[in-house]
């Protein structure tokens, strides 16, 4: 549980940082909200973490792995990669050149969610059961969610207090503000790293300490800059072809980009016939590649349709919600201290006591039950939202809304994250585990990309853009418990390999 709460620190610290902390950044820059919506984007992806996840349950780390094993490998080459990209984000902290910004967040996003996929397959195969998972889950999430309240709460404060440690910050050559407030976030990102790296060998593992570290430094290098360079190179092509094709900031690309990522989700359930009657030698089930992913239609048939349905709207209410909170309270004329003051303290009591609470709540009660507890309380802490901007300008009222997201936000993960791993194969937990989380987030995350256009459209219209956006979310949110009648009754196919 220890480990986990440190694991769990190390993937929440960066999260906001390309997040809802470089939305802020962004607005205060003046970059348009419909650019700051396409931002979001760089959540989705997350979304596509199955297409490199089984590369981490098939390949060690070179070096790394020699002493301290697969998993631990792959996640100390992670932090590595968040350190370096937070660093490069640190290093142009003014947003003059877009496409530069673009570049280190999706690098720094596609290291938090390899670290994500290491860290949740570990924990799949150290607690296999309800009762083992729901207090290593809490934990985790305990981790995760302080370090985002330590990123985002911290980011914000260093930010506007920097001023005040001007002249002891530009002494050290860094410049108070953004910059000042990035390098902070990456120090600490980089604590985790040689915690990890002192804990003993890994049972089964030769090799010493010493020699596994250079020789894993040496290959993380090549490895990390490898992959900067080609995701430049993918970028600079991708935005080069939509300004060709006259792609900008007012282009409702949103149908487009949902039927790109659906793709193949929609491929593989209408193959679901033809899967159920796979052979256990046939190819497609025995693939590296696609294996994983097979099995798991393979396995529920078509439940397995409706259990991507139900996951990819259980946490919709919450993931539209993070991307335009921040704005829509700076847009009520609250300061960034007092958005981090209430990200403090607040956020971080009202977190720990939800997920305490989901993670206690998966042990005792049936999945119904637990399910939809999670899903009433994240729809009210969006409400709030909506409440809150129907009220003065109070700061007390501020916390009043945070608590009430952080505590259905806290409780309502636990429950799902307990409730995902129970559902993946243990010969593909980190495969089957990124599939269906991915999966999970990619609608909500495609919608609040368009979240800027949308509020920016019904506000042309003399409409309260901000409050029914909030109110929608949280209608989605409820709306996630039509599923479980169904659910309730999905069982998995028993594995008819002799491997299994």
């Amino acid at each position: 549980m220890a480990l986990y709460v440190l694991l769990g620190f190390s993937a929440g610290l960066p999260f906001y940082m390309f997040s809802t902390v470089l939305s802020v950044r962004l607005a205060e820059h003046g970059v348009a909200l419909a650019i700051i919506g396409f931002f979001a984007w760089v959540q989705l992806l997350p979304t596509f973490k199955f297409l490199w996840a089984p590369l981490l349950d098939k390949y060690d780390v070179p070096g790394f792995a020699r002493f301290f094993g697969k998993r631990r490998g792959w996640i100390m080459l992670s932090q590595l990669g968040i350190f370096t990209s937070m660093l490069a984000m640190a290093l142009f902290p003014t947003d003059t050149s877009l496409p530069l910004t673009a570049l280190f967040a999706v690098l720094l996003a596609f290291w938090t969610t390899t670290l994500e996929v290491a860290a949740d397959a570990w924990r799949i195969e150290l607690a296999p059961t309800p009762e083992e998972q729901g207090p290593v889950a809490a934990s985790n999430l305990w981790g995760y969610r302080s370090a985002m309240v330590a990123a985002g709460s911290g980011a914000l404060l260093f930010a506007d207090a920097a001023g005040s440690l001007a002249p002891i910050l530009q002494s050290f050559g860094i410049e108070p503000g953004w910059q000042a407030s990035y390098l902070l976030i990456a120090a600490g990102a980089f604590v985790p790293l040689p915690i990890l790296a002192s804990l003993p060998r890994q049972p089964g593992c030769g090799g010493g300490r010493s020699a596994s570290l250079i020789t894993g430094l040496a290959a993380a290098i090549a490895i990390l800059l490898a992959l900067a360079l080609a995701t430049a190179i993918i970028g600079w092509l991708v935005l080069g072809a939509a300004a060709g094709a006259g792609i900008s900031s007012k282009t409702n690309v949103t149908p487009a980009v949902l039927v790109l990522c659906m793709l193949p989700f929609l491929v593989m359930a209408a193959l679901t016939p033809r899967i159920r009657k796979l052979a256990p030698d046939a190819p497609a089930r025995a693939s590296a590649a696609i294996g994983p992913y097979v099995d798991f239609f393979w396995r529920y048939g078509f439940f397995a349709i409706a259990l991507m349905g139900f996951v990819a709207v259980y946490r919709m209410g919450d993931v539209l919600a993070l991307n335009l909170s921040k704005p829509m309270i700076l847009d009520l004329g609250y300061t960034k201290s007092e958005i981090g003051r209430a990200d403090g303290v607040v956020a971080l009591v009202s977190s720990i006591i939800g997920v305490g609470l989901g993670g206690w709540m998966v042990t005792r009660w049936r999945w119904g039950v637990t399910l939809t507890i999670g899903a009433v309380f994240a729809a009210i802490g969006n409400f709030g939202f909506v409440w809150l901007s129907h009220q003065p300008h109070d700061e007390w009222l501020l916390y009043v809304a945070t608590a009430a997201d952080q505590f259905g936000n806290g409780m309502a993960g636990a429950v799902f994250v307990v409730y995902l791993s129970m559902l993946v194969n243990p010969l593909y937990p980190g495969a089957q585990y990124a599939f269906l989380s991915g999966f999970a987030f990619l609608l909500p995350r495609l919608l609040s990309g368009a979240g800027g256009q949308i509020v920016e459209w019904l506000d042309s219209r003399g409409l309260r853009g901000f409050d029914l956006f909030f109110l929608a979310s949280g209608v989605i949110s409820l709306a996630a418990l039509l599923f479980l009648p169904l659910l309730m009754r999905a069982r998995p196919r028993p594995d008819d390999r002799e491997a299994a």
